[in-house]
């Protein structure tokens, strides 16, 4: 059963642009009610997608430079990346519905 894992600035570079899986990544912070909302529909997604993708989280306030460096202002943010490059991007709470379209669209 897959789970989604943690990046911080030493691993984020090594899971997401070295990937041969698209990835995932869930921007958010402790205190953001949204990204507590969505929180269990990644660990749903992560599970539904098993092997096929990396659902990973990128905690803004312990990383910041990773989210600046990507341009993140707002959370949460999801961005999906294929072949370390940023394919799609959600702004917001989403539905898992939206999320899987977007998923869907960078594996077909």
């Amino acid at each position: 059963m897959a789970k989604t894992i943690n990046l911080d600035d030493l691993s984020f570079d090594e899971r997401v642009s070295k990937s041969s899986k698209p990835v995932v990544v869930d921007f958010w912070a402790e205190w953001c009610v949204p990204c507590k909302s969505i929180a269990p529909v990644l660990e749903e997604l992560a599970t539904e997608y098993g092997g096929k993708v990396i659902v990973a989280k990128v905690n803004v306030d312990d990383y910041p430079r990773i989210a600046a460096g990507l341009g993140v202002r707002s959370i949460p943010t999801m961005v999906v990346f294929s072949g370390g490059e940023e394919r799609e991007r959600l702004i917001g709470a989403h539905s898992k519905i939206e999320i899987k379209k977007k998923i869907d669209s960078v594996l077909n």
